[in-house]
């Protein structure tokens, strides 16, 4: 039998791809990636075809693309379209990586301050940003509204909600590497209730869509800054929240 001719059960599929038996299954419930055959004991079987459309999926998921708009693009068999597609969906990923990249710099700018624990103002926080160029741009694209509410909710946290807040990101941090060390999977409940926590801990200033919020963690990953305070306590543990995450928030979001 040759390679186009050949099949691989579930398992197998999740060992070359790097991603559970869980997410197949729940790309398989949403109607993004059916298995080729189904055995008779359950068991889900995937041919050449199906590898090549999860390979799609995959790259498009490490571009933080959401599955509805994952399955719009494999969904098309028209070569040119399916090339329009991505064309038209890398324009808009490569704004949005420059402009976590911008907001990357200026985070990193305070970084040290929140490890020491120093409870910041709205004004520390922004100290040291180009308010020309960053504030009117948070404000046009998300309004004055949010932007003021978002100040607002840190002030009104008071020093100690707003050690807190610092608080309780360091106890997520040091809980994704507690399961990283002993080996847990993304998909395992300990660790999707340390995501729903993460979640809950991002979403005080802001309210994360399914895109926006693995577009955040896999900028966890790739940003050296950022993966540091995660893999400092577990190595991987940045990538485990990443996959993790897209799996909460396909579910959750």
């Amino acid at each position: 039998m040759t390679d186009t001719d050949s099949t691989w059960d579930i398992a197998q599929v999740a060992r070359m791809s790097g991603i559970t038996s869980r997410t197949l299954r729940h790309y398989a419930d949403v109607g993004l990636l059916a298995p080729a055959w189904t055995g008779h004991d359950g068991r889900r079987h995937y041919g050449r075809p199906e590898l090549l459309r999860l390979q799609h999926i995959l790259v498009l998921r490490e571009l933080g693309t959401g599955l509805d708009r994952i399955k719009a693009i494999v969904d098309s068999d028209d070569q040119p379209t399916v090339v329009a597609l991505l064309r038209d969906h890398l324009g808009g990923l490569t704004a949005e990586r420059d402009r976590y990249a911008r907001l990357a710099a200026t985070v990193a700018r305070t970084i040290d301050s929140l490890e020491k624990g120093r409870p910041m103002t709205s004004e520390q926080i922004f100290d040291g940003f180009d308010h020309a160029e960053y504030e009117p741009e948070a404000r046009e694209r998300w309004g004055d509204a949010a932007v003021d509410r978002s100040n607002a909710k840190w002030e009104a946290l008071g020093k100690e909600g707003q050690q807190r807040h610092l608080d309780t990101h360091r106890e997520v941090v040091e809980a994704l590497g507690a399961a990283r060390r002993v080996g847990l999977g993304a998909d395992s409940p300990e660790v999707q209730e340390i995501v729903a926590r993460h979640y809950a801990w991002v979403s005080l200033f802001w309210t994360p869509t399914e895109e926006t919020y693995t577009g955040l963690t896999q900028m966890y990953v790739d940003d050296e800054r950022f993966r540091r305070n995660y893999d400092e306590v577990a190595p991987g543990a940045a990538a485990l929240l990443r996959d993790a995450a897209a799996i909460w928030a396909a579910e959750h979001l």
